[in-house]
């Protein structure tokens, strides 16, 4: 695309361009810059920044692609132009670009930010030289990743691109290392779809060895993705029916709806003691799931390949023919809980979760006729809006008789949870309780989850 000088003397909304530009400090280098326009239409002066790519990080989705560049804008609402600068992306070999260390990439743009002056001044609007020349912000990128390494990019049918990192994150305990495994989608780059706790195979001396060189093994005693433990937590509402079950023998039974890389599944199935039943629909990322993450398949724990949404109306089908089976036998096959851990995303909205069409009246119509008495319906909820909330809710109670949320306060997650009947109480353990339901979740999630539960 051939650039013209006026092409940037006013904002066009949800604009995208992204051209080449001769490094300064560098001979035969080349910058890659990336603009884009907000695509909400400022009130006042426009307002323009600049942001310097984390050396290492040119081939991450969060910079390398446009929804990635409309995340980075939406986490500075008040920005209208976001001008992002990186080193160009070179032309790699096999595995070349998969470590990454913050600490040895840790290379200053200090020289090119009045190097770059004259080009950052001819990519703001006109508007903004009103009252003099403006001066030009420059963002940082910030999170707590220390030091990472790519062990896979795949494709899945329903996913897209999408990859398996362990990492190491910044804690605050320098005495120890903390190390994760995530699993991340192109089309929502700056989401993390699953991430655990890994730990070093062997006692080793940490300090100089590099992430690339250390062999882990899975910890899937503890969730460590923010929104899993209080939708775990949400068990605490229906502990005394599931204690029923638990001294008569049965498992009490689950049904995750997403998989991902089956943190959320793993946990119920090996530490809770549930019958657990997952809906995926993408083979690839279940590969990936049982390969990375340690979900395997047993009497306990089983998947279902197919859509969400056609798996919940077709078990409906099933249990209502069951209910009106022969001799009015009652033969259904019905789940404590309904775990929902699904999203959406547009690159020019944002990311939602639940999918639009999950709240459907008919959709939550199926998922209460495969649910136990006293079961419950637990949803992991980003809100695009207030009147995605408000509209979510309404349908919530339009189908369910109770209704409670945990605020995750990560500034983005609810868990809405939809009871089949009423709770009159919320759980509260005694000491000759000890042994409940209830204390175990205690145990093994923080009891600040638990006690956080509000009614809506």
């Amino acid at each position: 695309m051939a650039l013209d000088q006026h092409m940037f003397e006013a904002l066009n909304p949800s604009r995208f361009i992204s051209f080449s530009f001769p490094n300064p400090c560098k001979s035969h280098s080349s910058l890659r810059i990336a603009v884009l326009d907000s695509p909400i239409e400022p009130t006042g002066s426009p307002s323009v920044a600049a942001m310097f790519v984390p050396p290492g990080l040119e081939t991450d989705w969060i910079f390398s692609t446009e929804s990635g560049h409309y995340h980075l804008l939406f986490d500075s609402p008040e920005i209208s132009r976001l001008i992002l600068v990186g080193d160009q992306e070179p032309v790699t070999g096999h595995d070349s670009f998969l470590v990454y260390n913050r600490q040895d990439s840790a290379s200053t743009w200090s020289r090119l930010v009045v190097s770059l002056q004259p080009l950052f001044l001819a990519l703001f609007p006109k508007s903004c030289f009103q009252h003099g020349i403006p001066e030009v912000p420059i963002l940082s990128f910030v999170d707590n990743v220390i030091c990472s390494v790519v062990l896979e990019r795949s494709i899945g049918s329903s996913v897209g691109e999408f990859l398996v990192e362990n990492v190491e994150i910044e804690r605050e305990s320098l005495e120890t290392r903390e190390f994760r495994r995530r699993l991340r989608f192109k089309r929502m780059p700056n989401l993390i779809q699953t991430e655990i706790r890994i730990i070093p195979e062997a006692n080793l001396n940490l300090d100089a060895i590099e992430i690339q060189n250390i062999e882990f093994k899975l910890d899937t005693r503890v969730l460590v993705h923010p929104y899993l433990p209080p939708m775990a937590a949400s068990l605490s509402l229906i502990a005394s029916s599931i204690d029923e079950q638990i001294q008569t023998g049965h498992r009490p039974k689950a049904l995750c709806v997403g998989v991902g890389g089956g943190a959320l599944l793993s946990f119920l199935a090996t530490h809770l003691d549930f019958e657990v039943v997952g809906v995926e629909m993408d083979m690839e990322v279940l590969r990936a799931a049982q390969h990375y993450f340690g979900l395997v398949e047993n009497n306990f724990l089983h998947i279902s390949i197919g859509d969400a949404i056609e798996f919940l109306e077709n078990a409906s089908k099933s249990n209502k023919k069951q209910k009106c089976g022969s001799f009015g036998v009652h033969m259904s096959s019905e789940y404590d809980v309904i775990m929902v851990d699904l999203d959406s995303s547009d690159a020019r909205n944002g990311m939602s979760s639940p999918p639009l069409e999950f709240v459907g009246r008919d959709v939550l119509l199926s998922a209460r006729s495969v649910l136990s008495e006293h079961g419950i319906l637990v949803m992991n909820v980003i809100p695009l809006d207030k009147l995605f909330f408000e509209t979510l809710v309404d349908e919530l109670r339009s189908v369910f008789d109770d209704l409670f949320q945990i605020n995750v306060d990560n500034g983005e997650n609810f868990v809405v949870i939809a009871s089949m009947c009423p709770i009159k109480s919320f759980p509260n353990v005694t000491k000759n309780e000890m042994n409940s339901f209830s204390s175990r979740l205690r145990l093994l999630l923080s009891g600040a989850y638990m006690d956080s539960i509000k009614r809506i």
